[in-house]
C-alpha cells in the first residue's frame, strides 16, 4: 500500500491533499473526482486523507502504474455541514489533517467539500492570514458577457463590516492580477444602486474607503456597481459584497448556469484567499466532477506558483 505522504514535490507535478469526508455525498463523489482528476493529469499526485477503506478504492479502481501517484494519511472523522465551524479545527478531522499535510509539505495545496465555516477554521489556524487581512474571503470565478468575473465573499464569512469589505476589494484585485490574468482589474462594490450614497451603512463607508485606496498593480476602483454586472463584467472584473449576499447570489447563478450549455464552464469550486496556503472550496453538493474540476483548480494554483504572486501584490502597493 502507498505510504503515508505524497512523493516529494517535482517541476510540473501537483500534490494535492484530498478531504476523502468532505461533502454531502462523501465519500462516493470524492472518490468519483480523485479518479476523475489521475485519469486527466498524469502529473498529479493525490494524498488521500480519511479512512483507508476509503482510499483502497480509489488506488485499487486505478491501474497499477498510476497507483505510486496515491498515497494515504489516515483521519476518520469528518464535518458535517450541521457541525460548528470550530470542528475544522479539531487534529482528528480529515479538514484539518489535510491543512496540516500541506503545512508539512506532504502536499502542495488542499481540496474539500465540507462546511466553509470548518475549512476557515483549519486553514486558519495551519496557515495564518495573511498581514492586514482580518477575515479570509472565498471567491469564485463566473462566466460574463464581457469576460469572467471574479465574486467575493462567497461564503467564508458572513460579516458585512466596511473594513471586511475593503480587505476584500484588496484580495480580489490581487487575485485577478495573479491568476485571472487581468492587468489592470477594475473593483466594483455590490449594492442596489450606483449613485452615491446608495445601500447600507457597511457599504457606503466602505464605497468612500476604496475611494482613496490604493490597490494592487495597476487595479481601479470603478464605484458601487448593481447586481445585473454578475452576468455582464461590463463594468468590472470583480465584485465585492458580503459573504451572505455572496453565497446567496452565487447559488442562483449557478442554478440558472446549469440549465445553458457552455463551451468552457468554470470551476464548481471557490478559493480561499488571505491565508498563506493554496485550499479550494468545493460546493457541499459537489459532484464527482465537481470534484475534479476543484483539484484541477487546486493543482492550476500551484504550478502557476499563485499564493507566492499574490502575496507579493498584497504587500507591495504603493
Amino acid at each position: 500500500m502507498p505510504g503515508a505522504s505524497a512523493p516529494p514535490s517535482e517541476p510540473g507535478t501537483a500534490r494535492i491533499a484530498v478531504d476523502l469526508l468532505g461533502g454531502d455525498s462523501a465519500p462516493a463523489v470524492v472518490v468519483d473526482g480523485a479518479l476523475r482528476s489521475c485519469r486527466a493529469d498524469s502529473d498529479l499526485h493525490l494524498l488521500l486523507v480519511g479512512p483507508s477503506e476509503v482510499a483502497d478504492e480509489i488506488i485499487h479502481a486505478l491501474p497499477p502504474n498510476d497507483r505510486d501517484r496515491v498515497s494515504v494519511r489516515g483521519a476518520r472523522r469528518g464535518v458535517a455541514m450541521a457541525d460548528a465551524p470550530a470542528s475544522g479545527g479539531r487534529a482528528d478531522t480529515t479538514v484539518r489533517a489535510a491543512a496540516a499535510a500541506v503545512v508539512e509539505n506532504h502536499a502542495d495545496a488542499m481540496v474539500s467539500a465540507g462546511p466553509s465555516g470548518a475549512i476557515v477554521t483549519a486553514a486558519v489556524l495551519a496557515f495564518g492570514r495573511l498581514p492586514g487581512i482580518r477575515r479570509p474571503a472565498l471567491a469564485a470565478v463566473l462566466p460574463a458577457a464581457h469576460g469572467p468575473v471574479l465574486l467575493l465573499d462567497v461564503g467564508a464569512s458572513i460579516e458585512a463590516s466596511p473594513t471586511t469589505l475593503v480587505q476584500h476589494g484588496l484580495l480580489g484585485a490581487a487575485y485577478a492580477i495573479a491568476v485571472m490574468g487581468l492587468p489592470a482589474p477594475r473593483l466594483g462594490l455590490l449594492s442596489i444602486g450606483t449613485e452615491p450614497g446608495k445601500g447600507d451603512h457597511p457599504r457606503r463607508a466602505a464605497d468612500v474607503a476604496l475611494t482613496g485606496l490604493a490597490l494592487p498593480g495597476a487595479a481601479r476602483y470603478a464605484g458601487l456597481v448593481e447586481g445585473y454586472e454578475v452576468s455582464t463584467g461590463e463594468l468590472a472584473d470583480v465584485l465585492v459584497t458580503d459573504g451572505f449576499t455572496g453565497n446567496v447570489l452565487l447559488k442562483g447563478v449557478e442554478g440558472v448556469l446549469g440549465t445553458t450549455a457552455l463551451e468552457e464552464p468554470p470551476p464548481r469550486a471557490g478559493v480561499l484567499l488571505g491565508i498563506g496556503g493554496t485550499v479550494v472550496v468545493c460546493h457541499g453538493a459537489a459532484t464527482g466532477a465537481d470534484l475534479a474540476s476543484g483539484i484541477a483548480l487546486a493543482a492550476d494554483l500551484h504550478r502557476r506558483a499563485a499564493v507566492a504572486a499574490f502575496c507579493d501584490l498584497i504587500e507591495g502597493r504603493s
